[in-house]
């Protein structure tokens, strides 16, 4: 009796940390985005797809088309591909230099991409600190102009619980212009954890910047998604943690919600510059919202990208 008791327990424990943390909440707000313009940097399915059934013109800015295609296939003729590569600084202002001929206005940018993995890109930076945090940061200051004018306007970013392990180590990004050293797996996982601080650091950072004016800016940790981040690691690997990763992991549709939560719901602007997750606004830790370090790390990335010079 007693053993069924404790299998039983186990059962509702695990039932309820499914429904209440894996599930999460839901993004409530109806806005309507008929007239709205949104970019989407990395894939994003389902947030582009959320964003296009409200009406939404919906510019997918990523690397493949392929990996795109899902969300082109929508049946929305308002869901367009453009190429787009964070680990080229000349890509970056590639894109951004042609979506300001051809676009008139940008209400929603949001910054998704993500990369777990190792390596230098062509610019000599490292691949995750590019990815994840300077190509972002460069096209965010690139259309902000744009932004500011078809205002209100959000900026959202896409982090990690992951930052609350993250550090900046700006000697290591003068010597190296990388957030880490090293190949083994706590490297690259440290690598990886420090891009995503610099995510929050950069948002909180960029809500001061914007004061004033009609644009804010929110970051948020989506939950633990079963998704492709982790397409570059062992297939093996993968086929033995498929079991875990479907009962703890967000699938994409309930990964998008707290995106979707800081894009649209109504009434964030006093919260510009904070930190959600579960849509869910949620208290930082002191090195996360360092103003100094914020500032250090602004002026660094600025001379990185290119845009101080």
């Amino acid at each position: 009796v007693y053993l069924c008791a404790c299998r039983f327990g186990s059962l509702v424990i695990a039932y309820i940390y499914h429904s209440v943390v894996v599930k999460g909440k839901r993004c409530k707000s109806k806005a309507k985005l008929h007239g709205k313009l949104s970019s989407n940097t990395g894939i994003g399915k389902m947030t582009a797809l959320d964003l296009a059934r409200r009406g939404a013109r919906v510019i997918l800015a990523c690397r493949s088309k392929r990996r795109a295609e899902a969300a082109l296939e929508s049946g929305s003729n308002e869901v367009v591909f453009m190429q787009l590569d964070l680990g080229s600084l000349k890509s970056v202002r590639s894109f951004a230099e042609t979506f300001l001929k051809t676009e008139s206005r940008l209400d929603l940018l949001i910054n998704n991409a993500g990369i777990y993995m190792p390596g230098t890109t062509e610019d000599g930076l490292g691949m995750m600190f590019s990815v994840n945090h300077i190509g972002p940061f460069l096209l965010t200051n690139l259309l902000l102009d744009r932004m500011k004018e078809c205002g209100p306007s959000r900026v959202v970013n896409v982090s990690s619980i992951g930052h609350n392990f993250g550090t900046i180590d700006f000697n290591c990004l003068s010597t190296h212009k990388e957030l880490g050293v090293g190949n083994s797996a706590t490297d690259v996982f440290n690598i990886y954890a420090n891009s995503k601080l610099c995510n929050v650091l950069f948002t909180h950072e960029l809500a001061k910047r914007l004061q004033g004016t009609n644009v804010t800016c929110y970051t948020l940790h989506p939950g633990a998604i079963n998704s492709e981040l982790f397409r570059n690691v062992s297939k093996v690997f993968m086929i033995l943690m498929k079991p875990f990763l479907m009962f703890f992991f967000k699938d994409t549709v309930a990964g998008s919600q707290t995106t979707l939560h800081c894009a649209l719901q109504e009434g964030l602007e006093p919260l510009s510059g904070c930190y959600f997750s579960n849509c869910t606004v949620r208290n930082l830790y002191a090195k996360a919202r360092d103003n100094a370090v914020a500032k250090k790390l602004w002026e660094v990335s600025e001379s990185l990208s290119g845009l101080s010079s």
